[in-house]
């Protein structure tokens, strides 16, 4: 038990995980709060999870004195009350691979923990039962940043199992920082050689926990669902094989259906975090008390009519999980010996995020950046050693056009590749690796359109 000095005098601080009524100084006045010790938010501070949810924090000498309560004063879990499923609605089954979406706190610690049993997301979320049948796997509980090719194996394969099984459409919970690019890779293994998925293939995360007042995991997870149960079936060429569904707004009420390919996490902790690069979303689904109002985008109707008619991929490709890839930003920083050192690691693929329209420093014209031509040398080496390295864009918005200054026709003469390019720099890095592990045609794969990736509403 840590101790500090208060008044003059030596005083234990509680433990995390104690249940305390304390008493702390504000700029006003003094002020009660009881609930759950938590580990401190930063050095000198003691943090408590209230009864409502809400974490509060305060220096350590702001604390006059706290009391700790009796076991027996911890909140009860509810029993639970979970509606009956209606036998009439489509079935849906719910992947969960970690992150808050599927999360409540767990009272005895303070930790957000994974609840995703069907019957306590019932119990929490009753409208759902109104919308699908749901039944749920748990495959893993990772934040998403540990997540690995491997682990998008794993889950496509999952979803593979639910339409099996015979559900209309798949919803995965995820968390949002490399959602993205999970999106991404799981459109590929499902509609990158001319194929769709038997359904809808929906992810969806949330920006705040559920033990928040501001948490957006409740109406995210409504509305990915009922596109799961009731939305349009993917033709697997607009870039709809998979989607992902998340808060339009700062605001409430509205959620937005972005292409898994054309999406991107902009910001790190608003509601509205994802935005569809180079276009606009396919749908909106708009809550009401009634249930959903769902809007598509006039393209994507032009695009689903349009659509030829794929067959149903009744397995997804793979991907090589011993395919390493490597990236760089292009800049001033970026030097060859850098580049270099990896490559000899042994990556398949190198991965360059140019500057402007997917541009490199490979330029000397006044002779004073040496750096600069010995880029050029090492990229030059790359390419005869039959590496591939592609193109992405930093900008984010725009396309990789090589074809407007000099430099980049340079770089295609080089045999650099992505002129061209509409797609998010996760898309194409992810196609990269799943051209590689299906052993394609790399330029000519990479410059084709194979599931929506670089359509032309993409340069709206």
């Amino acid at each position: 038990m840590e101790r500090v000095r208060l008044f003059g005098f030596m005083v234990a601080l509680p433990d995390p995980g104690v249940r305390i009524k304390a008493t702390v100084s504000t700029h006003n006045e003094t002020a009660e709060h009881t609930g759950l010790v938590l580990p401190p938010a930063s050095k000198g501070h003691i943090s408590i999870k209230l009864d409502n949810g809400y974490n509060v924090s305060y220096p350590t000498e702001d604390l006059l004195e706290w009391e700790p309560l009796p076991i027996n004063d911890q909140p009860k879990a509810p029993e639970l009350n979970a509606p009956e499923a209606d036998t009439g609605l489509p079935r849906i089954r719910l992947i969960h691979t970690g992150g808050t979406i599927a999360s409540k706190v767990d009272y005895a610690t303070g930790a957000v923990e994974a609840k995703f049993e069907p019957e306590e997301m019932l119990d929490a979320i009753p409208e759902l039962a109104s919308i699908a049948r749901l039944d749920a796997v748990k495959i893993g509980n990772m934040f998403s940043d540990d997540i690995r090719p491997q682990h998008w194996n794993i889950i496509s394969d999952a979803c593979a199992q639910a339409f099996e099984d015979g559900c209309r459409g798949v919803v995965i919970a995820h968390g949002t920082d490399t959602l993205h690019i999970t999106s991404s890779a799981l459109s590929f293994a499902f509609a990158g050689k001319g194929t769709r998925p038997a359904g809808p293939i929906v992810m969806v995360g949330s920006q705040r926990s559920s033990d928040r007042g501001s948490s957006d995991a409740t109406e995210n997870l409504l509305a990915a669902v009922h596109w799961a149960a009731h939305g349009p079936l993917p033709n697997g060429e607009a870039g709809d094989a998979v989607v992902v569904v998340m808060h339009h707004t700062q605001s409430d009420g509205v959620m937005a259906v972005h292409s898994g390919l054309a999406v991107r996490k902009m910001h790190s902790s608003r509601r509205d975090a994802f935005h569809s690069v180079n276009g606009q979303p396919l749908a909106t689904l708009s809550m009401a008390a009634e249930g959903f109002t769902v809007t598509t985008a006039p393209w994507y109707d032009e695009a689903r009519k349009a659509a030829s008619k794929r067959p149903v991929a009744k397995r997804p490709t793979t991907y090589e999980a011993g395919q390493r890839i490597a990236q760089f930003i292009a800049g001033p920083w970026l030097h060859a010996e850098q580049v270099e050192a990896v490559v000899s690691t042994g990556v398949q693929g190198v991965v360059f995020h140019g500057t402007g329209l997917g541009h490199l420093p490979i330029d000397d014209p006044q002779d004073d950046a040496p750096e600069n031509a010995l880029l050029w040398r090492i990229l030059t080496r790359c390419v005869n050693r039959e590496l591939p390295v592609v193109i992405v864009n930093q900008c984010i918005h725009g396309p990789v056009d090589m074809n407007v200054y000099s430099k980049g026709r340079k770089q295609q003469a080089m045999g650099l590749l992505g002129h061209g390019v509409s797609s998010t720099p996760e898309a194409m890095t992810a196609k990269l690796h799943w051209v590689l592990s299906q052993n394609m045609n790399i330029k000519e794969a990479l410059s084709s359109n194979l599931c929506g990736e670089h359509r032309e509403t993409l340069r709206e």
